[in-house]
């Protein structure tokens, strides 16, 4: 395990941009099996940069709902203020994003199933640098005797919810195919589904994390960003299924 700060976060920084990179050329091999360009199609490009743009500002905003006191801390330089990432952030942020994108060109048709593989794959690269960064990347587990408890650096065996998540993530990419078939009657419907079961996970799976600062009833803010999205997801999902 990495403890040197500096290389943790050069390391962090590389499996950014590899989740980056990876998620891309996913969804470029999605479109090209449907026979359709990642660019040219109508309303691709505006989606793509809605996306970029709107995770990044949203796993900025994130992290400073998440860690507030970061914000007024004497301690806390502009370098950290921007080092702190949100994948739940990134995620909401990118879907406003692409809807904006989308709206901006007109289109109309439900895309998210494209996203799904490529959101998947990216959490899995990604995780695999939180893992790797240790203690200085701050997604590390509470303190457990389970057997499976990792020492990230301070001689105590931890959750390694990083590893949690990517094996969760993994099973969703394995089984895709079934699920995508059990939602292919409306366009759209498994994206959803998938965001609300990945926000539900990360309010369960953020119980065994160490709270940043503690909002009503000792949650963190990630968490509440979570439960505020699944709601407004929930009641999409309800609508949706009346009208059919």
């Amino acid at each position: 395990m990495i403890t040197d700060s500096r290389t943790a976060q050069a390391l962090h920084y590389l499996f950014e941009w590899a989740a980056l990179v990876t998620g891309l050329l996913v969804y470029r091999s999605v479109r090209r099996k449907k026979r359709e360009s990642w660019l040219t199609t109508p309303g691709a490009f505006p989606a793509i940069v809605g996306a970029l743009l709107g995770a990044a500002v949203g796993n900025k905003l994130a992290f400073w709902i998440d860690s507030p006191q970061l914000l007024s801390s004497q301690a806390a330089g502009w370098g950290m203020l921007l080092a702190g990432q949100s994948i739940v952030g990134g995620l909401l942020g990118g879907w406003l994003g692409v809807e904006t994108g989308k709206r901006w060109a007109g289109v109309r048709v439900r895309t998210g199933d494209d996203y799904v593989l490529p959101i998947l794959s990216g959490i899995v690269m990604g995780r695999i640098g939180c893992f790797l960064a240790g203690l200085n990347d701050g997604t590390y587990g509470l303190p457990t005797d389970l057997p499976w408890g990792v020492d990230f650096g301070d001689g105590m065996p931890r959750h390694p919810t990083q590893l949690y998540e990517i094996f969760v993530a993994s099973v969703a990419m394995g089984t895709w195919p079934w699920w995508k078939a059990a939602f292919a009657h409306t366009p759209g419907l498994a994206f959803r589904v998938m965001m609300l079961a990945y926000l539900l996970w990360r309010v369960g799976v953020d119980l065994l994390k160490p709270v940043s600062y503690a909002y009503a009833w000792g949650l963190s803010g990630i968490q509440w960003i979570c439960i505020f999205g699944s709601v407004m997801i929930g009641i999409g999902l309800v609508r949706d299924f009346r009208r059919a």
